[in-house]
Parts: C-alpha cells; structure tokens; sequence
C-alpha cells in the first residue's frame, strides 16, 4: 500500500471515530476518557487541548496518557495531559490572578489568548470552575477594590479611578448593584439608606431577616434577638432600619419555611455583597446539593485556588446570609463539622434535617 493510500485509510479511521468529534469541538467533558496523540509532532494532548488541530490522518487515540507515553508520544506542554484532572482549575487560577493583578479588567479575548483556549471553551471552562463568567468575576473584582478605595480615598472621584474605572459616567451606572446605593452614603455608613428588617422565631431559634431594595441582604440566627439586631445595626452604622409591614412579614415567613425545609428551595432575590473571592467561595457553596457536603480544600478546588482553604473558612464565617448560601454545608476534611457562625449545633441540626428522605 503506497503512503497516500495508507494516510487516508488512517484519516478515514479517525474521521469514523466518535472520539474525533470530541477533539474538534474541544469538549472538556472528554478530557480525562481518552488523549490523542499525533505522529508528526510525536505530542499527545487532552481532547479540549487549545492547540491547532492536527490532519486527521496523523491523529491517534489512547485510552490513557500511560498508553500514550508507551507507545513513544511525550506530553503537550500546554494542556498538560500527564497531570490530575485539575488542569482546568490550574488554568483558571492563573487566570484569576492575572485579573485580580490588572489596573484594567482584561478583556475576553486576552484572557482567552492567555490561556491558549477560544473564547467560546474559556467561557465554558471559567464558568465551570468558579460559578461566574470572566465578565462577572472581573466585576466582582473591581466591586472590591471600589468598596476598599471609598474607604480610604479623599474624595468619590479618586476611588472611582483608584478602583480602575476609565470614566465617572459608567461606575454610577454600576454603583446601585454594587454597593446596595450611592457611593456618597456608603462612604458615611449607608446613611440613608433603609433596610427593612424583622425577628421572627423558627426552630433553630430567633432569626432576623433584612432586605434592601435589591433583595434580602441578611438571614441571621441566634439565641437573643436583640444581639442579631445589634449585629444588622453594625453592619450598617448609619442605614435607617424600618420594622417590616405585614407585606414584609410574608416574606420573613418564607424564608423561615425555607430554614426548616431546605430542599423546596428559596426564590426570593438576594442582595449579595463581598469581594471576588467571597463571591466564587459563596456561588461554589450554593452549587451543594441539599443533603450533601463538600470541604473546604474541596471548595478550595472548585474556585481554582487549591491553597485557600483557611481563606475558603474565612469566606464561610463573613457569609450573613444563613442558609440561603450554604455554609453549613461545608465541613473539615476529616468530616467533623468545625465552626459555625451561627453555633454548631445549628450546623448540625440543619445537616441533620437536609440528610432525611
């Protein structure tokens, strides 16, 4: 058989294969099922692997990188396909720093360059890994560094550039959703600004529940109400707080229905407020399933900074919203249950009540 014979017989194999499919569209749900290898560079790769698609006919498939690496092929330096199924989360922690370290956020196309992925896969692996889209992380991001500059900084005007905006125009566009209400009142304390607020009792105990316009922006539990309320009113000094009217009583019932049986779920808005790291531990926390538990180097994993488990506890105990993002949920890795903000006997009981049928 004469080589262009040969070639096409191997291209045909390969164009016959489902596998092959699974290389063109850069599919990561295949990563880790197989790797391809391609014999005139002799590098195997991970079927989501960034790099230019090889000719069909120099393409071979492997069940594993063992195989691949017997049969004479070396590992891609880009995709690292020799490496645990945590490339993705390597790759997006590199990217998360490269964000939090920009006077600018870096746009997708430059992240997605950085990381020899297409738009379309970075969207998809970013996503996957941390709960938000790049643009959303980069907003997170900035929302920290602008409630960090309104403390610091001499005048409105200056956070806004120290925070990175290019004009004035588009942060007061932004400000409402990022700050609850104006930078002027946030800077004196949410003065201003009103919180409606109500104590009720469920079975865990007293439990305060607040919201803003925006949504409800505290769940709080505890043995003495006037401690939670001592603890709303320190949150925001100067907010005027307003007792709630029978329409907000409706939804304190709701959200106590909710504390005693987790698994019908809470579909109220949530005023949800922290830095970039906050947010992802918090989003990663709302992705536990009713029932089911995660650790905190777990979760540590899943945003993408494998290192912050004691950062990952932190995030966990400035979470004001009980419940409703799931910090009870997450235990040591030895699987005792640690601290609670809230006292451990109410994680445990929650655990408890998720765990029946």
């Amino acid at each position: 058989m004469n080589a262009s014979a040969s070639a096409a017989r191997r291209a045909a194999a390969t164009l016959g294969d489902p596998r092959w499919a699974a290389v063109l569209a850069r599919d990561t749900a295949a990563d880790g099922s197989f790797v391809c290898s391609v014999r005139t560079t002799g590098v195997y790769c991970r079927p989501s692997c960034g790099a230019r698609t090889a000719r069909p006919e120099n393409v071979e498939f492997h069940a594993t990188a063992s195989d691949a690496e017997q049969a004479g092929f070396r590992p891609c330096k880009r995709c690292r396909p020799d490496r645990p199924g945590d490339w993705h989360a390597e790759r997006v922690a590199q990217l998360c720093r490269l964000i939090d370290n920009a006077e600018r956020p870096p746009g997708l196309a430059e992240l997605a360059a950085h990381a020899g992925l297409s738009t379309w896969h970075l969207q998809r692996v970013f996503k996957a890994v941390t709960g938000l889209t790049p643009k959303a992380y980069s907003a997170a991001r900035r929302a920290r560094r602008i409630l960090s500059e309104l403390q610091c900084a001499g005048t409105v005007t200056e956070a806004i550039y120290g925070a990175g905006y290019a004009s004035s125009g588009r942060f007061y566009e932004e400000s409402p959703k990022l700050l609850g209400m104006t930078p002027t009142r946030y800077r004196a304390g949410g003065a201003g600004m009103e919180i409606r607020f109500a104590v009720g009792e469920c079975s865990l105990g007293a439990i305060l529940v607040a919201a803003t316009v925006h949504g409800v922006c505290a769940i709080l539990l505890g043995d003495d109400a006037h401690r939670l309320l001592r603890d709303l009113q320190d949150r925001f000094p100067h907010a005027t707080l307003i007792g709630g009217d029978v329409s907000f009583e409706r939804t304190v019932a709701r959200v106590i229905g909710f504390v005693e049986a987790p698994r019908i779920g809470l579909d109220l808005p949530l005023d949800v407020r922290g830095t970039a790291f906050q947010q992802r531990v918090w989003q990663a926390l709302r992705d536990i399933a009713p029932g089911r538990t995660a650790t905190y180097a777990e979760i540590a994993r899943r945003i993408g900074a494998p290192n912050s488990a004691r950062a990952v506890a932190g995030a966990c105990a400035a979470n004001t919203l009980a419940v409703a993002i799931p910090c009870h949920r997450v235990v040591r890795t030895d699987g005792d249950l640690a601290g609670y903000r809230w006292d451990i006997e109410r994680k445990r009981a929650l655990l408890d009540r998720e765990a029946r049928p």
